[in-house]
């Protein structure tokens, strides 16, 4: 591990404890603050006899400081979750767990871990009509075609380098956020309906690209949330819709096939073929008609969203695979040079052996090792 991610860690616990410099200093054995204040700057190194020290005053292992497979606070999560999750903070760190490997990895490999996200310029104040706009320009500028939800997660990680994880998270979340450094992850619930999962990635997207200017509350449980705080979530839904669905490829669908007036049945029918068209939910197509002024506000109040869920209950989407198909790869390089053993690599994801070989079978690799 480098020098300069177990100084941050090491100040990372001693903020997150509440521990001020003048105490971490003595324990350690220092003369004076300056010292540990050096260390925290870079411009001391962090000595073997520091560290055990350190755990020793933090109740720790020295791992924590150490090991290349684990965040250890490192990183800045938002989950989105629409009830009370059972044991959030340990699937958490689970989850580091995952995005800790993949940047330790493809680090030894010589691959980027650097995301290049867009910045766009919206603050809390900004209207819902701004970041939809937003969003709007973003889906073209990144070149998501006439149905970006079939698209985004490739370009995210193909062009911009963001990690996108499809996995099975505890009951209640939906999906989350982590900014690690330069590395940005988007993880998905990939047992919710495939509409979901593509407006929650460009709700999540959001976060990442203004965390700077209004980061995100770390559990986005609504009956929790401040004002302030609702509305910044308000403006990652108004993003997405933007993003998923441009006005543009809305209007080109209206050309082809008149949005039906008076009529809410015949609306809700054509809502939900738009909707299966972009890959999005019949909710989401129906507000965002409203907000591009393709269907009046009365007119969608009367056309319930429960009708609007239907076929997308009727029918459901294949599941994706769990991670995703880089972050699989990844592993399996990284067994087969060694870095990794089979053992360690089941143990990061939480699975067998015999399932981690299921694992690259999913995502159409070959396994690198026998059973």
């Amino acid at each position: 591990m480098d020098q300069a991610t177990i100084r941050r860690r090491l100040q990372a616990l001693r903020e997150r404890r509440e521990v001020n410099q003048t105490d971490l200093a003595q324990a350690l054995g220092f003369n004076d603050r300056q010292t540990l204040s050096d260390i925290e700057l870079g411009k001391r190194q962090v000595a073997p006899v520091d560290l055990v020290r350190a755990a020793e005053f933090f109740g720790v292992d020295t791992g924590y400081f150490t090991d290349p497979f684990e965040l250890a606070g490192e990183a800045n999560f938002s989950w989105r979750q629409a009830a009370k999750a059972d044991d959030l903070e340990s699937f958490e760190r689970r989850a580091g767990g995952w995005i800790a490997t993949y940047r330790h990895l493809s680090r030894l490999k010589g691959e980027s871990v650097n995301s290049l996200l867009p910045q766009i310029g919206l603050n809390p104040k900004s209207s819902f009509e701004e970041a939809a706009d937003e969003g709007d320009a973003v889906s073209r500028s990144l070149g998501l075609g006439d149905v970006p939800a079939a698209n985004l997660a490739s370009v995210l990680e193909q062009k911009l380098d963001t990690l996108i994880l499809h996995v099975d998270t505890v009951v209640g979340v939906s999906g989350a956020a982590c900014q690690l450094g330069p590395l940005n992850t988007i993880l998905i619930n990939r047992h919710e309906p495939a509409g979901r999962r593509a407006f929650d990635m460009g709700h999540e997207l959001f976060h990442l690209i203004t965390w700077r200017e209004m980061a995100p509350a770390h559990v986005e449980e609504e009956s929790k949330l401040s004002k302030n705080q609702k509305r910044v979530e308000q403006l990652a839904d108004n993003f997405s819709g933007g993003l998923l669905m441009p006005r543009h490829v809305v209007v080109g669908l209206i050309d082809k096939a008149a949005l039906p007036s008076n009529d809410p049945e015949a609306q809700a029918r054509w809502i939900r073929e738009a909707a299966t068209q972009l890959g999005v939910s019949g909710p989401a197509m129906k507000w965002r008609l409203v907000a591009l002024g393709l269907l009046k506000n009365a007119a969608a109040q009367s056309i319930g969203d429960g009708l609007l869920r239907m076929d997308a209950a009727a029918n459901p989407a294949a599941l994706p695979p769990r991670f995703s198909h880089r972050f699989v790869a990844t592993l399996g390089w990284s067994i087969e040079q060694g870095h990794l053993s089979v053992r360690r690599a089941a143990d990061v994801i939480g699975t067998s052996v015999d399932d981690l070989a299921v694992l690259f079978t999913e995502h159409g690799l070959k396994t690198p090792f026998d059973l």
